[in-house]
């Protein structure tokens, strides 16, 4: 049976031409910096984010985690929203592992955090509070439609934390989404950005790994991090050749994706049952509702998946639906008649 799975874009494939790619990558010990792809694969993600240099780790989690370790002594305080990606699914690893308090703000719809309450949650130098050493930003925003940040937006925060002494890091785990989507490259995007993550293995397709980018002292400090958290790797080109693969050409694809997802969103307007705002469509990433009573949520959950079309469904009745490489324009209009199958049923 043809499966269609929109769980998310964590569940790519890799193609036969990155398959190639990672049987002649150049390996070598990357813990001691010898590892020919990926120290290629980290010069050009330095190069392309602007930054100064760069830092391969397993995974974007570890990455966030490594970035605030830098950036946070124990016992401060970094800024995030309430809705991030850091604060609701990386197992309170910056409280676990680093001793960071996390100061949550409300995420807007689209993904911003208010300016002023940003600025009212820095904290004054006095012995009760935590210092504030980091406000963290999530871009595309995962929870919040998959919304872009604008470099605007992005520049106002930066400026605040420039003016209190404090860094900014940005969850960029789909940061490509942002720049097809503001059609804008990611060195402008991120220009006064402090570190940024960013996973190879969403929209760029890879099977493994994410990259940190920054100033050569943070990545320094960052590379020791990974270290004790036993992130070193070995003979890690296997990783990085796919990562080198695609990191030339990343913008045909995830605007492929874009256009699905815009496909899928139109499509699921137009049948009554379901509950959409296409207007906030703006990248990969769908949320839809039940609106009918004919069933129950979690029963049409099942029933497209026994038709197989697999997507997620959240606490709050909202379904997720990610667009992604190996979904096609069929697999679209194949999932629009699933859902209008079961729902006449």
């Amino acid at each position: 049976m043809k499966q269609i799975d929109l769980r998310s874009d964590t569940v790519t494939l890799p193609s036969k031409e990155m398959k190639e790619s990672i049987l002649n990558s150049q390996l070598g010990d990357d813990v001691f910096q010898e590892d020919h792809d990926v120290n290629l694969l980290e010069k050009k993600a330095a190069k392309l984010s602007g930054k100064n240099a760069a830092l391969l780790v397993p995974s974007g989690t570890m990455g966030n985690l490594i970035s605030f370790l830098a950036h946070c002594p124990r016992g401060t305080e970094a800024i995030l929203g309430d809705k991030s990606h850091t604060f609701t699914y990386e197992a309170g690893g910056i409280s676990a592992f680093g001793g960071i308090h996390s100061h949550q703000l409300k995420n807007e719809y689209d993904g911003t955090i208010d300016i002023d309450s940003i600025k009212n949650a820095i904290r004054t130098d006095n012995i009760h509070f935590p210092k504030t050493s980091l406000i963290s930003l999530e871009n595309t925003h995962n929870k919040c439609f998959g919304y872009p940040l604008s470099k605007n937006y992005i520049d106002q925060v930066s400026n605040i934390a420039k003016e209190n002494n404090i860094k900014l890091h940005v969850d960029g785990a789909r940061i490509f989404n942002a720049t097809v989507a503001l059609n804008t490259s990611l060195e402008q995007l991120i220009k006064n950005v402090d570190s940024i993550t960013f996973c190879l293995s969403k929209g760029l397709a890879c099977p493994i790994g994410s990259l940190i980018c920054g100033s050569n002292d943070f990545i320094n400090d960052a590379r020791r991090i990974r270290k004790a958290l036993g992130g070193g790797m070995r003979q890690a080109g296997i990783i990085a050749s796919a990562g080198l693969h695609v990191i030339d050409n990343i913008d045909f694809q995830i605007l492929e994706d874009h256009q699905n997802a815009k496909m899928l969103a139109d499509g699921i307007n137009s049948i009554k049952g379901l509950k959409i705002d296409a207007s906030k469509v703006k990248s990969n990433i769908i949320y839809c509702r039940l609106e009918s009573s004919i069933m129950s949520e979690d029963e049409f959950l099942n029933k497209c998946e026994e038709y197989g079309v697999l997507f997620f469904k959240y606490i709050s009745g909202d379904y997720r639906l990610v667009t992604h490489y190996g979904i096609t324009k069929e697999d679209i209009d194949y999932t629009l008649n699933i859902f209008k199958k079961v729902l006449s049923k």
